[in-house]
């Protein structure tokens, strides 16, 4: 019997120990997406108690909790931090199978240094190490982001944000880049009820022309600040398109008040997509789109506590076609930008990787690229599904590799977790005769996906 979690937890042959010890274990991290705030990055913030790093906002750890049979009171209610993290260390004692028990341990090793098991009976144990810990200079934020040997951050902004903190980290001449990224989504979803509240916040635009002068303006201004990522969440990747005329027709209805049919809608959503695919190409701005979720299917949970709290799912498979139309209405005219498209339903696999070939091109290895597993997919299972589909319909040594996608300072162990399960991969291959014992092309490949090809698809 394997150890729990030792130096060569996940590691099952030789080859991958190798690959993952000599190789993979010491490349730098490039976090191209994630929700880490910019303000606490800029002051440096130092965390209270490890409730706050661990438990503030982290809606997987919250839905864990729930099906855990945990009072709301424990997870986002008015209990204390120390009862929080007593509940959540109970939940956690029996989550075989599920991520969060391996990327917590990795993190109380990792940050740490305990290399015991977290339960309701060790909590108090690692409650005062952990606060003890956080309490020391080196656990603040900016030091955690350095203790993981990280490069450069992308964080989720709005076009509205005036991105102060951003040009006060710059400024301040922090040695890991922080860059913006552009999240139009309030922009397009004109459906939701505050829309023409979001509207003001980028300065009332009267008619659509406005808007897209508005959008243009705002990522114009992203990009001087060093935004290389865009970000788009979707239900689906929309393809229904819409004359000038017939777009401002639609933005003029939601202007009176009216909401626009749903086919309305998905025209609106194609012209500002469109639209903004183009700019992507211009700057050179490379476009995420993250898709096939059905969000706040709690109402009862979401009325009470607002979006992002832990009552999404998967959705249903997005329209094919409508994704190849739209792909294909911007490389008709060379305006396709760098595009990575991730699927929130893993039946989607296999459609993605034989999309993504039908539209690649020598602006970069692995222009279209099949994104990392992700959500309530960044699990061992989803992980190795997503890669191997990935081999077997494409060319995964260009694969920009994993992200962040926390709100945590402390989740950079899931790219350790990622790369672990990237050599076993390869390692197996190796050994089972399926790929040749090719140091050269071997390295090539880890260091690619750890690193090497982030750094030169996004060209930071």
């Amino acid at each position: 019997m394997k150890p729990f979690m030792d130096k060569d937890f996940l590691l099952d042959t030789p080859t991958a120990r190798h690959l993952y010890h000599d190789f993979a274990a010491a490349m730098p991290i490039i976090d191209y997406h994630c929700h880490l705030i910019p303000r606490e990055i800029y002051e440096d913030r130092q965390f209270e108690n490890i409730t706050q790093v661990w438990l503030g906002g982290d809606h997987y750890k919250w839905r864990l909790m729930r099906s855990f049979g945990v009072d709301e009171k424990f997870i986002t209610g008015d209990a204390s931090d120390r009862e929080k993290f007593q509940k959540w260390a109970e939940t956690l004692s029996l989550a075989i199978g599920n991520p969060l028990y391996h990327w917590s341990h990795l993190e109380l090793r990792r940050f740490f240094g305990y290399e015991g098991i977290l339960n309701g009976d060790t909590a108090e144990e690692v409650w005062t190490l952990c606060n003890e810990k956080l309490r020391q200079p080196d656990f603040s934020a900016r030091n955690l982001i350095l203790r993981s040997n990280v490069k450069v951050v992308c964080t989720t902004d709005d076009p509205a944000d005036s991105l102060e903190w951003h040009r006060r980290i710059a400024a301040d001449r922090f040695p890991v880049k922080v860059l913006p990224s552009f999240r139009p989504d309030k922009a397009m979803n004109l459906e939701k009820p505050d829309y023409l509240d979001y509207l003001q916040k980028l300065g009332g635009p009267k008619s659509y022309d406005e808007l897209v002068a508005v959008l243009q303006e705002r990522l114009a201004f992203f990009v001087s600040l060093g935004c290389r990522v865009s970000d788009h969440g979707i239900e689906s990747v929309p393809y229904a398109p819409a004359t000038e005329a017939e777009l401002e027709t639609i933005f003029q209805k939601r202007l009176a008040g009216d909401i626009p049919t749903a086919y309305e809608q998905k025209q609106f959503k194609t012209g500002l997509l469109l639209m903004l695919g183009r700019c992507y190409s211009k700057y050179g701005v490379a476009m995420q789109l993250h898709y096939g979720c059905i969000r706040d299917n709690n109402r009862y949970i979401y009325n009470l506590l607002g979006p992002d709290i832990g009552v999404d799912s998967i959705g249903d498979p997005s329209p094919l076609k409508d994704l190849v139309g739209f792909l294909n209405a911007l490389a008709e005219t060379n305006e396709l930008p760098r595009t990575i498209l991730y699927s929130l339903n893993p039946t989607e696999n296999a459609a993605i990787g034989t999309v993504i070939g039908c539209f690649q091109g020598p602006e970069a290895r692995g222009k279209l690229q099949h994104g990392s597993a992700w959500w309530f997919n960044d699990h061992e299972k989803g992980m190795l599904d997503q890669m191997t589909t990935l081999a077997a319909e494409g060319h995964l040594a260009t694969f920009v590799g994993m992200l962040t996608d926390s709100r945590s300072f402390l989740s950079y162990t899931r790219h350790e977790y990622f790369r672990r399960l990237l050599c076993n991969l390869i390692g197996g291959w190796v050994e089972r005769g399926e790929f040749p014992d090719d140091e050269k092309a071997l390295r090539t490949i880890v260091e690619g996906i750890c690193y090497n090809n982030a750094q030169a698809y996004f060209q930071f």
